[in-house]
């Protein structure tokens, strides 16, 4: 089915801002700058329309509850030491975002721990070289940080086929996120980050089948 080339475009821009916004949740903990681009009315309209959509209504409602209750430097130290805890810190009880830690142990089979800055780190900076991009000075991690993965997810939106787009979402998100999902629900001690990783799947869910109906 042809749609309008304007349509197309729409739809894909929609798409990556979704990507976009998923990468900056993940990338680092919400601070005051963050915060005030999240309550703001673009942002909130964009977060109403999300929410629109009855699979991810729940999520983005909690999200949006949750922004609203940050009014004070302590609530937003709180919402940042679950970042800290889930993300930075590296120990069983953190979920670790990092491609690696959960595609190589599963490839292997092994109960070895996933080296950083191994494969999956090394075909990201394949695929962002390729497109010209790399991953800013002032983020320090792997390539293959979730937040890199999606923030690439939404350049692939605007500048590459369908076919092209759904080989990577397939390869490099939808093959992982549920276990780190499963992983964050475990670990995190509020709502914020679970209901951003449940949101993250399911919307890289939607995007699976959406993508694959069109083939």
């Amino acid at each position: 089915m042809n749609r309008e080339p304007v349509t197309d475009s729409a739809i894909n821009q929609a798409r990556g801002m979704v990507y976009q916004l998923l990468s900056s949740l993940f990338a680092k903990e919400v601070d005051h700058q963050l915060l005030h681009e999240l309550t703001g009315e673009r942002a909130q309209g964009f977060l109403a329309q999300l929410a629109s959509e009855q699979a991810f209504k729940s999520d983005v409602d909690t999200l949006v509850s949750v922004l609203n209750t940050l009014k004070s430097d302590k609530a937003l130290l709180e919402l940042a030491a679950d970042y800290c805890g889930l993300f930075l810190v590296g120990t069983k009880h953190s979920a670790s975002p990092y491609a690696s830690l959960y595609l190589d142990d599963a490839q292997t089979g092994t109960d070895d721990e996933p080296t950083l800055f191994g494969e999956q780190h090394q075909l990201m900076l394949q695929f962002l070289k390729q497109s010209q991009l790399q991953v800013q000075s002032s983020f320090p991690e792997p390539a293959d940080h979730l937040a890199v993965i999606l923030a690439y997810a939404a350049h692939l939106c605007n500048t590459s086929d369908e076919a092209a787009q759904l080989e990577f979402i397939e390869s490099y998100l939808n093959n992982w996120i549920g276990n780190f999902a499963a992983k964050v629900t475990q670990c995190d001690s509020g709502q914020f980050y679970s209901a951003l990783t449940r949101l993250t799947q399911s919307w890289i869910q939607a995007e699976v089948t959406g993508l694959r109906a069109e083939q």
